[in-house]
């Protein structure tokens, strides 16, 4: 089946590749390199679980979440290159809100269905983790905002301002990642299908892959956004965000169905985190190279959106249990979201 899926996969890319430069509608080449960018995620996590086999949740959920996050990071960086600053911000920002709303709560309802009591129990230090780390890059970003808004003297400076909380943002970050990866008790399961060289190789081969196709979907991107007559929020927030993380969306939740709750959340909160607190950064500080540099200032509709989400899933999470009614509730926080971003 993995052989049939990955010759499949294949055959996309290729595909979006041919129809990258043969002309054809670009709302047709944008479906095929969205495709083709979903079909690499699902190679790198399917690569990337075999890898993880031989460890436990918080080594394999680091490992699942920065290398299903390299779609995510190709696309941001291409898109910065093309000069689409606002669809690079959108994209980094929905995510997170992708992520933290919408994969949690369908992997909750997932979880909490399948359970005997209807209730999903998993360990608490991540999820009260992640949102400390949430909440300091809401902090950074909420700060720039409220100068921006002002007026302030700081608002003249966004750009110094950013690269210093990127800074503070990756050092608490690799503060927090050592320790949790060496606090990870779980034995190895074992279950592997596929060797640990040829999963290694899949990653390399997946990687590169997701470098191409993200060149071909940005490049595609606006055009399609003006045939369709979409904001670049809403192509942010939704779209981008959703294709370019389609790891966590199909891995996170397929993991909770399956029960395995522990794995699931450190998959699905780890991308969470990593993308907060590690890429967006990450990417602002590679930005600096660019003509157009990315920064900590955003939309206020999105600054309530970020600092709202992090209290909810703290507050939803934190306990170390969640259940259909939770999911749900933040499956809704991010349908009411879209909506917002699509009317805007």
């Amino acid at each position: 089946m993995e052989i049939a899926a990955l010759a499949l996969v294949t055959l996309v890319s290729v595909a979006a590749g041919v129809l990258r430069y043969s002309g054809v509608p670009a709302l047709l080449a944008f479906s095929v390199a969205a495709l083709a960018l979903a079909g690499l995620a699902w190679t790198v996590s399917f690569a990337t679980e075999q890898v993880g086999e031989r460890f436990g949740p918080a080594v394999t959920g680091v490992l699942q979440s920065t290398l299903g996050n390299l779609p995510e990071f190709f696309v941001v960086l291409f898109a910065l290159s093309a000069g689409e600053t606002e669809v690079a911000q959108a994209s980094l920002i929905g995510s997170v809100l992708a992520n933290a709303l919408l994969v949690l709560g369908l992997a909750l309802v997932a979880g909490s269905f399948r359970s005997k009591d209807k209730v999903m129990r998993f360990g608490r230090r991540l999820p009260n983790d992640t949102a400390t780390l949430l909440l300091v890059g809401v902090f950074i970003i909420s700060l720039v905002g409220v100068s921006v808004a002002v007026g302030g003297g700081a608002a003249h400076h966004v750009k110094a301002i950013s690269v210093i909380g990127a800074a503070c943002l990756l050092i608490v970050y690799l503060t927090w990642l050592f320790p949790y990866l060496r606090s990870d008790a779980g034995p190895s399961r074992g279950r592997a299908r596929v060797g640990f060289a040829r999963a290694a190789a899949m990653l390399v081969v997946a990687g590169v892959g997701a470098a191409f196709v993200s060149d071909w979907f940005v490049a595609e991107l606006r055009p399609t956004m003006d045939r369709l007559g979409i904001s670049a929020a809403f192509a942010g927030i939704v779209i981008v965000a959703i294709a370019g993380n389609a790891v966590e969306n199909v891995v996170g939740v397929t993991l909770a169905w399956k029960g395995q709750s522990d794995l699931a959340i450190s998959v699905i909160k780890n991308s969470v985190s990593q993308v907060a607190a590690f890429l967006f950064p990450l990417l602002v500080l590679c930005s600096l190279f660019f003509a157009q540099s990315l920064t900590f200032s955003i939309a206020p509709v999105f600054i309530v959106a970020l600092l709202l989400t992090a209290i909810a899933v703290w507050q939803i999470t934190g306990d170390g249990e969640g259940t259909i009614f939770e999911g749900l509730a933040l499956v809704a926080l991010y349908v009411i979201l879209a909506a917002v971003t699509l009317y805007d």
